[in-house]
């Protein structure tokens, strides 16, 4: 190629270039003006205790975007990831804005246990929003009654094993319009001692998430009815103005799920590392032979070892319940050694025919939600 054709076609890719830019400009324009709009939308939220998460809306939207997106010619899921990281900014921006937003003007809150890391959390979101926030800890009970005395809501954020305890120990100090909650992953339990300890009104949370959580965007909170909900509803307002999904269950359906959700996902979790662990095998060597979902699999098990042990084992072993159903998931994989010594390939399709036909059309939705998983770790590593 000659220097003159050279030259040429590199003034024709400059002015494209410029023309690229001037698009990329009003491109990042347009995000401010949308910002705007949505901080428009926000004060009126704030000003109604509105959600800021609204997921039919959301949906509707991705829906109309992709088909617009595939009449223009472009690649309907680039344009889903596109509006998806928008949107998700969008509601990370709101939250933080409504996380100075107190549903409840004035309010006392005590946290008992809140020395802890949840303790402080909490601490954080409430202070941030304006309400007045003490702290109990183990060596405060010889405050107690100062420490109650015209408190609006009390949580209790303490291990699982002591939560009954100490509600039976601080309600007597509690005055009788307080909200007394806890935020145990048992809810059972403390609800019964809650409701016979206080005469108030009383609510049983469960925050499925943890103290490094930067944002409430989307995070699930399961509340379960214990007494006066109507007295309880503005704690609830509050979590759904700050972006958490609230989902409302009874104590014994929530049990029941966080036996599996929690409880057995984790002890399976850890029976895989404690095996690999036993064998010796060599991580960082599987790696290299490894397929993406084996990667992601492995990240998973490797989170939980990096966490604390204190923490999983009250969550795993939290009761007699979890306990039961783990043991039977022992003797559930007990009765696959038959097979396994006869290598009954028959078997083993029966069983997985009758377990794929069980879980239906999430088989599929599964596909699609891990494809995505496995796309965004192939592009991140």
């Amino acid at each position: 190629m000659t220097d003159k054709r050279y030259t040429e076609y590199q003034e024709e890719i400059e002015a494209l270039r410029e023309k690229i830019d001037e698009v990329d400009e009003r491109i990042v324009s347009l995000l401010a003006r949308r910002q705007e709009l949505v901080s428009r939308i926000l004060e009126i939220k704030k000003k109604h205790h509105l959600p800021v998460y609204h997921p039919a809306r959301e949906e509707d939207m991705i829906s109309i975007r992709r088909s617009q997106g595939q009449t223009a010619g472009l690649d309907p899921d680039f344009v889903e990831e596109l509006y998806r990281t928008v949107l998700h900014q969008s509601r990370v921006e709101q939250t933080g804005q409504m996380r100075q937003k107190g549903i409840k003007h004035g309010a006392v809150v005590l946290i008992v246990g809140g020395y802890g890391e949840m303790g402080r959390y909490f601490e954080a979101c409430f202070s941030t929003a304006g309400y007045s926030v003490r702290l109990m800890g183990k060596n405060d009970w010889v405050r107690a009654g100062e420490l109650c005395k015209n408190v609006d809501l009390a949580i209790v954020s303490v291990p699982i094993e002591k939560t009954a305890e100490i509600i039976y120990a601080l309600a007597p100090h509690l005055p009788d319009k307080a909200v007394l909650a806890d935020i145990t992953s048992i809810k059972q339990e403390p609800l019964e001692a809650m409701i016979n300890a206080h005469k108030g009104p009383v609510i049983g949370l469960h925050p499925l998430f943890g103290p490094t959580t930067s944002s409430l965007d989307k995070q699930v909170v399961v509340a379960t009815a214990g007494r006066d909900q109507e007295a309880c509803q503005w704690l609830l307002d509050q979590f759904t103005a700050w972006g958490a999904v609230i989902v409302k269950s009874s104590a014994e359906e929530h049990d029941d799920i966080m036996a599996v959700v929690q409880s057995l996902r984790h002890f399976a979790t850890f029976a895989f590392g404690q095996f690999i662990e036993q064998k010796k095998m060599p991580i960082g060597r599987t790696l290299e032979f490894s397929s993406p979902i084996y990667r992601l699999e492995l990240c998973m098990v490797g989170r939980l070892f990096a966490q604390d042990a204190a923490m999983y084992a009250e969550i795993i072993l939290a009761s007699q319940k979890r306990r039961e159903l783990l043991k039977s998931f022992i003797q559930n994989i007990n009765e696959n050694l038959d097979m396994l010594e006869k290598g009954d390939r028959q078997r083993f399709i029966s069983e997985f025919n009758k377990i794929s036909e069980w879980f239906g059309p999430f088989s599929e939705q599964a596909i699609r939600e891990s494809s995505y998983l496995i796309d965004k770790l192939i592009e991140r590593f």
